[in-house]
């Protein structure tokens, strides 16, 4: 009597729990874990806006310190290809993943609501100790006198970041439990259908609409987190850091849509060709 509408409340369940399951599953191991947060920003040490926004921090910390008169704008050319030329280096690459490690906390603060609206910053001061060096070799006029000072170049303002903020932590303590939740409340609400090969296909189906739904939200979110940035803030570079983060989620939407669509024709192929393979009883 309960069979038909228990399974139907199963696998409703299991369906929503899909997108949950891959958020939660990316806020664990992705976000809050220090090692793949860093691997996952570790490739923005090669891309040109980022690349840019650093050289534009640095310099412009560097020039408040440097009075060169009529040369200013020449020497402050000068800095900027300096730093430029130094983040093609492995030694720029290395002190981008110390500074991202130690900005770790600071974005785990954020995405999960708990910051005091502050901003997502990286402290350069290494790469303008790098560049100091660099400058002085050079003989760059006063350059020897440049006071190494932690310049912070800001990827993202911590308000910014509200899509996210809300259950944050939450979806982070429940880790594993969330997509594995969903896989027994399919299995079960499958095992009660009435009619299981039909509850495969609407299970399949609905997980893939929920895998779209992930993707398409996580491409809506990239507008909202991105709007309104303040001025002092590279738009580029708050771009690929967005998009770093959330490729791997962004991803597991369309997969999940991907595997959905195919378990659902997988199994309506296979009801389509079940009669035809059954065999007259009649002469029997």
């Amino acid at each position: 009597m309960f069979r038909r509408p228990l399974s139907a409340v199963l696998l409703v369940l299991a369906v929503l729990l899909v997108p949950l399951g891959a958020l939660s599953t990316w806020a664990k191991y992705e976000i809050e874990d220090a090692d793949a947060y860093v691997a996952t920003m570790a490739p923005l040490a090669s891309d040109p806006d980022v690349r840019d926004a650093v050289a534009g921090a640095v310099t412009d910390s560097v020039m408040k310190e440097i009075d060169v008169g009529p040369l200013q704008g020449t020497v402050d050319s000068f800095v900027r290809d300096a730093v430029l030329s130094f983040t093609e280096t492995k030694a720029f690459k290395t002190a981008w993943n110390a500074a991202n490690r130690a900005a770790h906390d600071a974005v785990q603060d954020a995405l999960s609501d708990r910051s005091d609206g502050g901003a997502v910053t990286i402290d350069l001061a290494p790469i303008t100790e790098q560049v100091k060096k660099q400058l002085t070799d050079d003989d760059v006029p006063f350059a020897d006198n440049i006071p190494v000072r932690h310049t912070e170049v800001t990827l993202m303002e911590s308000s910014d970041l509200g899509p996210f903020g809300k259950g944050f932590h939450m979806l982070q303590m429940a880790g594993l439990w969330l997509p594995v939740a969903a896989v027994l409340l399919a299995v079960a609400g499958i095992l009660l259908a009435v009619h299981r090969r039909r509850a495969i296909i609407r299970t399949a189906l609905g997980a893939g609409l929920a895998g779209a739904v992930l993707a398409v939200a996580v491409m809506v979110g990239r507008g909202l987190t991105l709007d309104d940035l303040p001025k002092d803030v590279s738009r580029p570079a708050a771009e690929a850091v967005y998009d770093a983060l959330t490729h791997a989620l962004s991803l597991a939407g369309w997969v999940i849509l991907g595997v959905g669509l195919v378990v659902a024709l997988a199994a309506w192929l296979l009801r389509r060709r079940r009669p035809s393979g059954r065999s007259s009883p009649a002469g029997v």
